[in-house]
Protein backbone atom coordinates (compact mmCIF):
# COMPACT_ATOMS: atom_id res chain seq x y z
CA UNK A 1 0.00 0.00 0.00
CA UNK A 2 1.24 3.73 -0.95
CA UNK A 3 2.36 5.43 2.23
CA UNK A 4 1.28 8.06 3.04
CA UNK A 5 1.87 11.08 6.08
CA UNK A 6 1.59 10.44 9.97
CA UNK A 7 -1.65 10.47 11.60
CA UNK A 8 -0.29 13.48 13.49
CA UNK A 9 0.86 15.17 10.42
CA UNK A 10 -2.82 15.15 8.80
CA UNK A 11 -4.45 16.45 11.63
CA UNK A 12 -2.03 19.08 11.94
CA UNK A 13 -2.54 20.23 8.63
CA UNK A 14 -6.60 19.63 9.06
CA UNK A 15 -6.50 22.64 11.47
CA UNK A 16 -4.15 24.59 9.42
CA UNK A 17 -6.21 24.67 6.48
CA UNK A 18 -9.87 25.15 8.47
CA UNK A 19 -7.97 28.76 10.00
CA UNK A 20 -7.18 29.37 6.29
CA UNK A 21 -10.04 28.60 3.58
CA UNK A 22 -12.87 30.33 2.83
CA UNK A 23 -15.92 29.55 0.68
CA UNK A 24 -17.61 32.45 -1.48
CA UNK A 25 -21.06 32.08 -2.86
CA UNK A 26 -20.92 34.80 -5.80
CA UNK A 27 -22.62 36.14 -8.36
CA UNK A 28 -20.92 35.45 -11.75
CA UNK A 29 -21.08 39.41 -12.59
CA UNK A 30 -19.23 39.92 -9.16
CA UNK A 31 -16.72 37.76 -10.53
CA UNK A 32 -13.33 39.28 -13.05
CA UNK A 33 -10.63 37.44 -14.37
CA UNK A 34 -6.94 38.52 -14.70
CA UNK A 35 -4.03 36.97 -16.39
CA UNK A 36 -0.43 38.01 -15.82
CA UNK A 37 2.04 38.19 -18.69
CA UNK A 38 3.43 34.87 -17.13
CA UNK A 39 0.79 32.87 -17.41
CA UNK A 40 -0.42 33.17 -14.09
CA UNK A 41 -4.45 33.63 -13.58
CA UNK A 42 -6.19 35.43 -10.90
CA UNK A 43 -9.99 35.58 -9.92
CA UNK A 44 -10.92 39.01 -8.36
CA UNK A 45 -14.14 39.49 -6.86
CA UNK A 46 -16.11 41.94 -5.27
CA UNK A 47 -16.60 41.13 -1.63
CA UNK A 48 -19.15 44.27 -0.50
CA UNK A 49 -17.41 46.65 -2.82
CA UNK A 50 -13.97 45.81 -2.24
CA UNK A 51 -12.00 43.47 -4.64
CA UNK A 52 -10.10 40.83 -2.77
CA UNK A 53 -7.55 39.11 -5.47
CA UNK A 54 -7.16 35.35 -5.21
CA UNK A 55 -4.62 33.43 -7.27
CA UNK A 56 -6.12 30.20 -9.23
CA UNK A 57 -5.51 26.27 -8.77
CA UNK A 58 -4.72 24.88 -11.81
CA UNK A 59 -7.89 22.22 -11.15
CA UNK A 60 -9.82 25.63 -10.32
CA UNK A 61 -8.92 26.74 -13.90
CA UNK A 62 -9.93 23.48 -15.65
CA UNK A 63 -13.41 24.00 -13.31
CA UNK A 64 -13.39 27.18 -14.41
CA UNK A 65 -13.08 26.44 -18.24
CA UNK A 66 -16.09 24.10 -17.95
CA UNK A 67 -18.61 26.27 -16.29
CA UNK A 68 -18.23 28.37 -19.38
CA UNK A 69 -18.02 25.64 -22.01
CA UNK A 70 -14.50 26.51 -23.03
CA UNK A 71 -12.32 23.70 -23.99
CA UNK A 72 -9.35 23.23 -21.13
CA UNK A 73 -6.97 22.97 -24.16
CA UNK A 74 -7.86 26.33 -25.85
CA UNK A 75 -8.24 27.60 -22.25
CA UNK A 76 -4.64 26.66 -21.58
CA UNK A 77 -3.88 27.98 -24.96
CA UNK A 78 -5.14 31.48 -24.73
CA UNK A 79 -3.44 31.54 -20.79
CA UNK A 80 -0.25 30.95 -22.54
CA UNK A 81 -0.41 32.53 -25.40
CA UNK A 82 -3.17 35.27 -25.96
CA UNK A 83 -3.93 36.00 -22.45
CA UNK A 84 -5.85 38.93 -23.15
CA UNK A 85 -7.74 36.73 -25.27
CA UNK A 86 -8.18 34.62 -22.65
CA UNK A 87 -9.75 37.19 -20.06
CA UNK A 88 -11.79 39.02 -22.45
CA UNK A 89 -13.59 35.37 -23.30
CA UNK A 90 -13.60 34.44 -19.54
CA UNK A 91 -15.20 37.57 -18.59
CA UNK A 92 -17.48 38.49 -21.25
CA UNK A 93 -19.19 35.02 -20.44
CA UNK A 94 -19.39 35.60 -16.63
CA UNK A 95 -20.76 38.90 -17.09
CA UNK A 96 -23.45 37.71 -19.55
CA UNK A 97 -24.51 34.44 -16.55
CA UNK A 98 -26.73 34.92 -14.29
CA UNK A 99 -26.49 32.26 -11.66
CA UNK A 100 -24.06 31.76 -8.93
CA UNK A 101 -20.20 29.69 -8.18
CA UNK A 102 -19.23 28.58 -4.97
CA UNK A 103 -15.54 29.05 -4.78
CA UNK A 104 -13.37 27.57 -2.10
CA UNK A 105 -10.09 29.27 -1.52
CA UNK A 106 -7.29 28.33 0.77
CA UNK A 107 -4.26 29.90 1.62
CA UNK A 108 -5.75 32.90 -0.86
CA UNK A 109 -5.87 30.92 -3.71
CA UNK A 110 -9.06 29.89 -5.30
CA UNK A 111 -9.26 26.04 -5.57
CA UNK A 112 -12.51 25.00 -6.90
CA UNK A 113 -14.96 26.44 -8.72
CA UNK A 114 -18.39 24.81 -8.45
CA UNK A 115 -22.17 25.08 -8.29
CA UNK A 116 -24.06 26.98 -5.82
CA UNK A 117 -26.04 23.45 -5.30
CA UNK A 118 -22.37 22.23 -4.06
CA UNK A 119 -22.72 20.10 -0.37
CA UNK A 120 -19.95 20.57 1.44
CA UNK A 121 -18.35 17.71 3.11
CA UNK A 122 -15.64 18.90 4.69
CA UNK A 123 -12.43 16.98 5.42
CA UNK A 124 -11.93 18.86 9.28
CA UNK A 125 -15.70 17.52 9.77
CA UNK A 126 -15.49 14.10 8.48
CA UNK A 127 -12.16 13.11 10.45
CA UNK A 128 -13.16 14.61 13.82
CA UNK A 129 -16.23 12.35 13.16
CA UNK A 130 -15.00 9.25 11.70
CA UNK A 131 -11.60 8.83 13.40
CA UNK A 132 -12.99 7.93 16.93
CA UNK A 133 -15.11 5.25 15.32
CA UNK A 134 -11.94 4.04 13.73
CA UNK A 135 -9.94 3.91 16.53
CA UNK A 136 -12.17 1.47 18.08
CA UNK A 137 -11.82 -1.00 15.85
CA UNK A 138 -10.31 -3.46 17.87
CA UNK A 139 -6.44 -3.91 17.26
CA UNK A 140 -6.76 -1.15 14.69
CA UNK A 141 -3.96 0.46 12.93
CA UNK A 142 -3.62 3.43 10.25
CA UNK A 143 -1.57 2.14 7.74
CA UNK A 144 -1.60 4.35 5.47
CA UNK A 145 -3.49 8.52 5.75
CA UNK A 146 -2.90 11.40 3.40
CA UNK A 147 -3.92 14.67 2.40
CA UNK A 148 -3.54 15.54 -1.48
CA UNK A 149 -4.70 18.60 -3.51
CA UNK A 150 -8.00 16.69 -4.16
CA UNK A 151 -8.69 14.37 -1.46
CA UNK A 152 -8.74 12.73 1.91
CA UNK A 153 -7.94 9.40 2.50
CA UNK A 154 -8.14 7.21 6.01
CA UNK A 155 -7.26 3.83 5.64
CA UNK A 156 -7.33 1.56 8.57
CA UNK A 157 -6.25 -2.22 8.82
CA UNK A 158 -7.51 -4.45 11.84
CA UNK A 159 -5.30 -7.84 12.51
CA UNK A 160 -8.41 -9.34 14.02
CA UNK A 161 -10.01 -10.35 10.93
CA UNK A 162 -7.74 -12.43 8.81
CA UNK A 163 -7.82 -14.72 5.81
CA UNK A 164 -5.55 -17.27 4.17
CA UNK A 165 -5.26 -17.23 0.66
CA UNK A 166 -3.09 -20.10 0.57
CA UNK A 167 -0.36 -21.32 3.01
CA UNK A 168 1.35 -18.67 4.34
CA UNK A 169 -0.63 -15.77 2.46
CA UNK A 170 -2.72 -14.26 4.84
CA UNK A 171 -5.42 -10.88 4.15
CA UNK A 172 -6.40 -9.03 7.30
CA UNK A 173 -9.53 -6.56 7.03
CA UNK A 174 -9.49 -2.91 6.57
CA UNK A 175 -11.93 0.20 5.26
CA UNK A 176 -10.25 2.99 3.40
CA UNK A 177 -12.56 5.97 4.06
CA UNK A 178 -11.91 9.28 0.89
CA UNK A 179 -13.59 12.30 0.76
CA UNK A 180 -13.18 15.72 -2.17
CA UNK A 181 -13.36 19.55 -0.87
CA UNK A 182 -12.97 20.48 -4.72
CA UNK A 183 -15.43 18.18 -6.30
CA UNK A 184 -13.15 15.61 -7.41
CA UNK A 185 -15.52 12.91 -5.96
CA UNK A 186 -17.56 11.46 -3.61
CA UNK A 187 -17.74 10.50 0.03
CA UNK A 188 -17.17 6.90 0.37
CA UNK A 189 -16.21 4.41 2.97
CA UNK A 190 -15.24 1.01 1.07
CA UNK A 191 -13.53 -2.14 2.71
CA UNK A 192 -9.99 -2.76 1.97
CA UNK A 193 -8.08 -6.25 1.63
CA UNK A 194 -4.48 -6.03 2.78
CA UNK A 195 -2.05 -8.41 1.54
CA UNK A 196 0.90 -9.34 4.45
CA UNK A 197 3.27 -10.56 2.72
CA UNK A 198 3.68 -7.78 0.28
CA UNK A 199 1.86 -4.76 1.92
CA UNK A 200 -0.35 -4.40 -1.05
CA UNK A 201 -4.01 -2.89 -0.51
CA UNK A 202 -7.27 -3.63 -2.61
CA UNK A 203 -10.04 -1.59 -2.01
CA UNK A 204 -13.38 -3.74 -2.98
CA UNK A 205 -15.44 -1.88 -5.36
CA UNK A 206 -18.51 -3.39 -3.48
CA UNK A 207 -20.66 -2.99 -0.50
CA UNK A 208 -19.43 0.99 -0.12
CA UNK A 209 -21.28 3.87 1.35
CA UNK A 210 -21.37 7.29 -1.10
CA UNK A 211 -22.20 10.31 -0.55
CA UNK A 212 -22.23 13.10 -2.93
CA UNK A 213 -21.48 16.94 -2.54
CA UNK A 214 -25.18 17.99 -4.01
CA UNK A 215 -27.73 19.78 -2.54
CA UNK A 216 -30.46 22.33 -2.16
CA UNK A 217 -29.34 25.46 -4.08
CA UNK A 218 -27.60 28.26 -1.41
CA UNK A 219 -28.37 31.25 -3.27
CA UNK A 220 -31.83 31.22 -2.00
CA UNK A 221 -30.11 32.01 1.25
CA UNK A 222 -28.82 35.11 0.39
CA UNK A 223 -30.06 38.43 1.14
CA UNK A 224 -27.36 41.05 1.45
CA UNK A 225 -26.73 44.00 -0.54
CA UNK A 226 -23.74 42.66 -2.72
CA UNK A 227 -25.21 39.68 -3.62
CA UNK A 228 -22.70 37.66 -2.34
CA UNK A 229 -21.95 35.23 0.97
CA UNK A 230 -19.42 34.41 2.77
CA UNK A 231 -19.48 31.07 4.46
CA UNK A 232 -17.38 30.38 7.50
CA UNK A 233 -16.06 26.68 8.08
CA UNK A 234 -18.89 26.28 10.76
CA UNK A 235 -21.91 27.70 8.68
CA UNK A 236 -23.25 24.24 7.77
CA UNK A 237 -20.77 22.01 10.14
CA UNK A 238 -24.62 21.23 12.16
CA UNK A 239 -26.22 19.59 8.84
CA UNK A 240 -23.31 17.03 8.43
CA UNK A 241 -23.28 15.76 12.11
CA UNK A 242 -26.55 13.29 11.24
CA UNK A 243 -24.57 11.90 8.07
CA UNK A 244 -21.29 11.16 9.79
CA UNK A 245 -23.37 9.21 12.27
CA UNK A 246 -24.16 6.59 9.64
CA UNK A 247 -20.50 6.22 8.74
CA UNK A 248 -20.35 4.52 12.13
CA UNK A 249 -22.34 1.57 10.95
CA UNK A 250 -21.10 1.52 7.22
CA UNK A 251 -17.54 1.46 8.65
CA UNK A 252 -18.36 -1.62 11.37
CA UNK A 253 -20.00 -3.42 8.24
CA UNK A 254 -16.78 -3.28 5.90
CA UNK A 255 -15.02 -4.81 8.88
CA UNK A 256 -17.60 -7.27 9.79
CA UNK A 257 -16.57 -10.93 9.41
CA UNK A 258 -19.17 -11.87 6.75
CA UNK A 259 -17.94 -9.08 4.49
CA UNK A 260 -14.58 -9.54 4.87
CA UNK A 261 -14.79 -13.39 4.13
CA UNK A 262 -17.03 -12.20 1.06
CA UNK A 263 -14.69 -10.06 -0.27
CA UNK A 264 -11.99 -12.26 0.69
CA UNK A 265 -13.30 -15.75 -1.26
CA UNK A 266 -13.71 -13.95 -4.54
CA UNK A 267 -10.13 -12.55 -4.53
CA UNK A 268 -9.36 -16.33 -3.54
CA UNK A 269 -11.03 -17.36 -6.69
CA UNK A 270 -9.16 -15.41 -8.87
CA UNK A 271 -6.23 -18.61 -7.83
CA UNK A 272 -8.17 -20.78 -10.25
CA UNK A 273 -7.92 -18.36 -13.64
CA UNK A 274 -4.46 -19.29 -15.05
CA UNK A 275 -2.96 -16.87 -17.44
CA UNK A 276 -2.95 -18.72 -20.61
CA UNK A 277 -1.92 -16.62 -23.16
CA UNK A 278 0.35 -14.31 -23.67
CA UNK A 279 1.38 -12.10 -20.24
CA UNK A 280 2.30 -9.39 -22.46
CA UNK A 281 -0.88 -9.04 -24.34
CA UNK A 282 -2.79 -10.17 -21.41
CA UNK A 283 -1.29 -6.53 -19.72
CA UNK A 284 -1.73 -4.68 -22.76
CA UNK A 285 -5.64 -5.63 -22.44
CA UNK A 286 -5.74 -4.57 -19.25
CA UNK A 287 -3.97 -1.03 -20.21
CA UNK A 288 -6.49 -0.88 -23.01
CA UNK A 289 -9.43 -1.98 -20.67
CA UNK A 290 -8.45 0.62 -17.97
CA UNK A 291 -6.28 3.22 -19.45
CA UNK A 292 -3.25 2.93 -18.12
CA UNK A 293 -0.46 4.96 -19.86
CA UNK A 294 3.37 3.03 -20.77
CA UNK A 295 5.08 3.33 -18.02
CA UNK A 296 1.92 1.95 -15.86
CA UNK A 297 1.75 -1.13 -18.13
CA UNK A 298 5.31 -1.89 -17.76
CA UNK A 299 5.31 -1.51 -14.25
CA UNK A 300 2.28 -3.98 -13.93
CA UNK A 301 4.12 -6.67 -16.34
CA UNK A 302 7.50 -6.04 -14.48
CA UNK A 303 6.15 -7.19 -11.38
CA UNK A 304 3.69 -9.87 -12.62
CA UNK A 305 6.71 -11.29 -14.38
CA UNK A 306 8.88 -11.31 -11.14
CA UNK A 307 6.49 -12.51 -8.97
CA UNK A 308 5.86 -15.34 -11.17
CA UNK A 309 2.07 -15.99 -10.48
CA UNK A 310 1.06 -16.23 -13.93
CA UNK A 311 -3.33 -16.39 -12.57
CA UNK A 312 -5.83 -13.93 -12.16
CA UNK A 313 -4.54 -13.87 -8.66
CA UNK A 314 -1.30 -13.03 -9.84
CA UNK A 315 -2.40 -10.14 -12.41
CA UNK A 316 -4.43 -8.48 -9.74
CA UNK A 317 -1.44 -8.52 -6.86
CA UNK A 318 0.79 -7.54 -9.83
CA UNK A 319 -1.86 -4.12 -10.14
CA UNK A 320 -1.92 -3.65 -6.13
CA UNK A 321 1.89 -3.99 -5.98
CA UNK A 322 2.28 -1.82 -8.07
CA UNK A 323 0.88 1.05 -6.94
CA UNK A 324 3.12 1.55 -4.49
CA UNK A 325 5.66 2.68 -6.96
CA UNK A 326 3.19 5.46 -8.31
CA UNK A 327 4.56 8.79 -6.72
CA UNK A 328 0.94 10.08 -7.29
CA UNK A 329 -1.09 9.59 -4.10
CA UNK A 330 -4.16 9.93 -5.99
CA UNK A 331 -3.39 7.77 -9.00
CA UNK A 332 -2.17 5.19 -6.63
CA UNK A 333 -5.30 4.43 -4.64
CA UNK A 334 -6.79 4.30 -8.48
CA UNK A 335 -4.60 0.80 -8.76
CA UNK A 336 -6.15 -0.27 -5.47
CA UNK A 337 -9.43 -0.27 -6.50
CA UNK A 338 -8.62 -1.22 -9.51
CA UNK A 339 -7.54 -4.63 -7.92
CA UNK A 340 -10.75 -4.14 -6.64
CA UNK A 341 -12.73 -4.04 -9.79
CA UNK A 342 -10.56 -7.00 -11.51
CA UNK A 343 -12.29 -9.66 -8.21
CA UNK A 344 -15.55 -8.68 -9.44
CA UNK A 345 -15.07 -9.61 -13.13
CA UNK A 346 -16.84 -11.98 -14.99
CA UNK A 347 -15.89 -15.48 -16.05
CA UNK A 348 -16.22 -13.88 -20.21
CA UNK A 349 -14.27 -10.71 -19.17
CA UNK A 350 -11.40 -12.44 -17.57
CA UNK A 351 -11.32 -15.23 -20.20
CA UNK A 352 -10.34 -11.84 -22.34
CA UNK A 353 -7.78 -11.11 -20.03
CA UNK A 354 -6.78 -14.47 -19.46
CA UNK A 355 -6.68 -15.83 -23.02
CA UNK A 356 -4.86 -13.31 -24.67
CA UNK A 357 -2.81 -13.56 -27.02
Amino acid sequence: MKSGRTLVSLAQELERQLHSKKDLIVPSQLVHHSTGDDGQTHIIVNEAGNPVRYGVTPLARRQLADKLKIPHAYFERMREEQPVLLDRNVNIWLQSEDDRRMLRTLDGQVRAVLSDRYRRLDNFDLAESVLPILQQLPDVRFESVELTETRMYLKCITSRLTYEMAPGDVVQAGVVISNSEVGQGTLSVQPLLYRLVCRNGLIAADRSLRKTHVGRSLGTEMDDAQGLQVYQDDTLRADDKAFFLKVRDVVQAAVSEASFRQTAQKLQKTLNIPLVGDPVKTVEVLAQRYTLNDVERSGVLRHLITEGELSGYGLVNAVTHYSQEIDDYDRATEFEALGGKLIELGTAEWKGLAEAI
